[in-house]
């Protein structure tokens, strides 16, 4: 495995906190720069290796940053996601489409390798519900859909017309007990395990029979560290590759949780981000990746809900929580 020179953007988000370490681990403190913008790094992001912040609608300083950093390769986890983007479509726009042009034209001229996370939010109505496919109808009904069917395009347009090195998979809505959600529709999904634990009751926020393609942490900075590793010239897709690890409704992750804490109790009351979710997918075909680059997860839903509540209580017990 050849060194890398890795940025971060977006480090301080669900994703990019987690990957930050992770990858910190695999190529060393201080070859990873993770760069944050508004919200505030965790101690450990802080004390585990080189942090700054910047705006990637700034190219100048993107630009400065890359360069005094000698950076090869970035890991682009800026993004203003679904439900706060529908808040606040203009800044979204901004922050998704304009924030990854500046670094694919940065990475045409410096010749860098770039991960760019699209997301299921690029379906929609007119999409399969069952099994989505890697090439089928994108009609998203979000602003974050519409920019990330953007920057899939942007993507496949620098591989294709520059020869850029530029990757990125739909990531379903992702599960994590360290950081909390940060404005997706999936975010339920989380929030259910912290109510759970603390032995509060929780009021869900779609329709106890929503279902929706999900993935824990681990599987989440596996499948990103796995296609950036893998050989880009065997890669017949690149920016958009279909991943899931498995899909559950509302009331099953539920149950499920309540194996565990049975005193836990949930009620159904659908917001706005109802219909965002039944214009996505339900389940997902990601035979692509598992063809192209090897994916496979490691979670199921048993085994996700057991580990998220083993690491939950225990910070909860020692008041981390």
């Amino acid at each position: 495995m050849s060194k890398q020179r890795v940025l971060i953007t977006g480090a301080t988000g669900q994703i990019g906190s987690e990957l930050t370490i992770a990858l910190r681990e695999r190529y060393g403190k201080e070859n990873v720069i993770a760069m944050g913008h508004r919200r505030k790094p965790s101690e450990v992001l802080e004390s585990s290796g080189p942090y700054i912040t910047g705006d990637v609608r700034d190219r100048e300083k993107l630009e400065k940053i890359i360069k005094e950093y000698d950076i090869d390769t970035v890991y682009h986890m800026a993004a203003i996601l679904s439900a706060t983007g529908e808040k606040d479509p203009q800044l979204c726009w901004d922050v998704n489409v304009n924030g990854l042009y500046n670094l694919l034209e940065i990475a045409r001229e410096r010749n860098l390798r770039i991960f760019c996370p699209s997301s299921i939010a690029v379906f929609g109505p007119g999409t399969p519900k069952e099994n989505t496919p890697q090439d089928t109808i994108l009609t998203p009904t979000t602003m974050y859909g519409v920019t990330k069917v953007v920057g899939e395009l942007l993507g496949e347009y620098y591989v294709q017309k520059y020869g850029v090195d530029v990757r990125g998979v739909r990531y379903p809505g992702i599960i994590s007990s360290e950081t909390l959600p940060g404005g997706g529709t999936t975010d339920y999904a989380v929030e259910m395990f912290y109510y759970a634990v603390k032995g509060e009751r929780y009021t869900c926020f779609v329709k106890e029979d929503t279902v929706l393609p999900m993935m824990y942490m681990p599987d989440c900075i596996k499948s990103a560290i796995q296609l950036m590793e893998a050989d880009f010239s065997k890669l017949k897709h690149h920016a958009n590759f279909n991943i899931t690890a498995m899909s559950f409704s509302a009331k099953e992750l539920e149950e499920e949780i309540k194996k565990h804490i049975p005193d836990f109790s949930c009620e159904y009351k659908p917001d706005f981000r109802q219909k965002i979710a039944e214009s996505w997918p339900r389940s997902i075909d990601d035979s692509c990746a598992r063809e192209e680059w090897g994916w496979k997860p490691d979670y199921d839903l048993e085994r996700m809900v057991k580990d998220m509540i083993e690491k939950l209580t225990k910070k909860y017990r020692e008041g981390r929580l």
